[in-house]
């Protein structure tokens, strides 16, 4: 398992890596990016981008989303996995918003959760993007570089991978955190190819060991 020294050279070398990185999820108000979220689930950011460039165009409040049928909306969204299930989620936290936030979304992960649809994941990345609140969302890029690295055991569930990376890593760089691992894991440790042999994080990467000692046996 990774130390917490080994981690935060990780961190440092994510960030020279990718000092830029930023949620890809195109939207201007918190609305957006919870609904964009909330559609991102099992799909990539480019597509939901696609569809919401569109969308946003046409709903730019909750009142909006329950104004239609929910067969238009399914149109809308058409392009998106598991587009019936998710318009039934943004027309039903359309309705919770209205009535018990005033339409506007609470900046608090708890609450959030509470919402049809809004798993820990999502509400994480809303109150870390939106509100600058510290947090660290889990999805499969994030998972998949903590678990590759040694940082966390295969065997944890991604509330365990969430709570150690919030005890290893301190508390002003989650968000950062969050967005460099998913960069990471997006452009560079990708799931079916990743780059070992150009990895800055090679040598004290339990996975990326094991791939190049086959490539090149000891």
């Amino acid at each position: 398992m990774l130390t917490k020294v080994q981690w935060l050279y990780c961190l440092d070398e994510m960030e020279q890596m990718f000092p830029d990185a930023h949620c890809e999820l195109v939207h201007e108000n918190p609305f957006e990016l919870l609904v964009a979220t909330l559609l991102s689930a099992q799909c990539t950011d480019v597509l939901v981008n696609k569809v919401t460039k569109n969308l946003f165009q046409k709903y730019k409040k909750p009142e909006d989303y329950l104004a239609v049928t929910i067969e238009e909306l399914q149109t809308d969204i058409r392009s998106i996995g598991l587009f019936r299930n998710k318009a039934k989620n943004i027309q039903a936290l359309s309705r919770q918003l209205i009535e018990l936030y005033n339409g506007e979304v609470p900046p608090d992960r708890d609450l959030l959760t509470t919402f049809p649809g809004v798993g820990r994941k999502t509400a994480n990345v809303v109150v870390s993007v939106a509100f600058d609140i510290p947090a660290i969302a889990v999805d499969t890029h994030v998972e998949r570089v903590s678990k590759r690295l040694g940082l966390c055991r295969w065997k944890d569930s991604v509330l365990q991978v969430e709570e150690t990376l919030m005890k290893k890593t301190p508390i002003d760089l989650w968000s950062k955190t969050h967005h460099q691992l998913i960069f990471f894991g997006r452009y560079h440790c990708k799931a079916q190819n990743p780059n070992c042999p150009e990895c800055p994080l090679l040598s004290v990467c339990r996975e990326g060991k094991k791939r190049m000692n086959k490539i090149v046996p000891q």
